[in-house]
């Protein structure tokens, strides 16, 4: 099949910039994607996405387009600021990935995560948002309740969730919304495909506590991550990234009550709930 270049604004982002900057000095060179593809012992359709900023640029291609070219550093500038932007798509490519993953690992310090949220939780969190009309609300409550049509397969990607201890104790939706919350939560801390683990207040500070954080492991072994702070969000999809990210996470895990005890603080934050919703007598 011919490959036939689609439009590219080359400004809209750094890794379109690449793709752009890519097929300018192919073109000058007056090669085909298939020729360039053997020059740098690539792939003609891993080419043909980086140049329509599909896909973000492997990270030992660079270097060799600057070598194909004779372009010095040229690709090897383009490339650091692409895997540090916040591109505008990132989400959308983090939903992509997320559908696919056979592992997803996931740390929250605020509330608890998406994928574990009843409806009313999420409706709590999302009505947060008081630029949003109840309609898109709505909107986003489905979608957040879709995404956890994964996790009920009959073959379900393995689930690991780490929450910080105030996710528990920051009551969204009143006490009756949390101590369901907390009780759909405790179904899945120890199953055959969801771990959930509770990194305590007596553990004291640690270097996530100020952001979330989600590692995918796709179908072939590699691993994207996906931080998140209030307003700006980082997708890393070169390994490098991953691998730091992968660390923290570990460290994290390592850290945090066992399954067990975390299933033990949960029962007692939901006694909590159940006190603070009894009148007194």
């Amino acid at each position: 099949m011919t490959f036939k270049p689609q439009q590219l604004p080359p400004y809209h982002s750094a890794r379109h910039y690449f793709g752009a900057e890519q097929r300018r000095h192919r073109e000058a060179a007056r090669l085909s994607l298939v020729q360039l593809a053997d020059i740098l012992s690539s792939s003609k359709s891993t080419l043909a996405r980086v140049e329509t900023a599909e896909l973000m640029p492997p990270p030992d291609l660079p270097a060799q387009l600057d070598v194909a070219f004779g372009t010095d550093k040229h690709f090897h500038g383009l490339y650091e600021l692409a895997k540090r932007e916040a591109h505008p798509d990132q989400y959308r490519r983090f939903m992509d990935f997320e559908a696919g993953a056979k592992v997803i690992e996931n740390f929250e310090p605020q509330v608890i995560p998406g994928l574990l949220q009843t409806r009313e939780y999420a409706d709590a969190q999302l009505s947060l948002q008081e630029e949003l009309p109840r309609e898109k609300v709505e909107e986003l409550i489905n979608a957040r309740m879709s995404r956890q049509d994964r996790l009920r397969l009959d073959q379900p990607p393995l689930y690991w969730a780490i929450l910080d201890e105030a996710a528990l104790r920051r009551p969204f939706g009143g006490t009756e919304c949390m101590h369901k919350q907390l009780a759909q939560l405790l179904e899945q801390v120890d199953t055959p495909d969801s771990k959930v683990q509770v990194m305590p207040f007596s553990a004291g500070p640690y270097y996530l506590i100020g952001g979330a954080l989600t590692l995918l492991t796709l179908p072939n072994g590699s691993t994207v991550a996906y931080e998140e702070s209030i307003e700006v969000s980082h997708l890393y999809e070169d390994r490098e990234s991953a691998k730091k990210w992968r660390r923290h996470y570990d460290v994290l895990r390592a850290n945090a009550l066992s399954p067990a005890a975390s299933a033990e603080l949960i029962r007692q934050v939901m006694e909590d709930y159940t006190s603070c919703a009894t009148p007194p007598s």
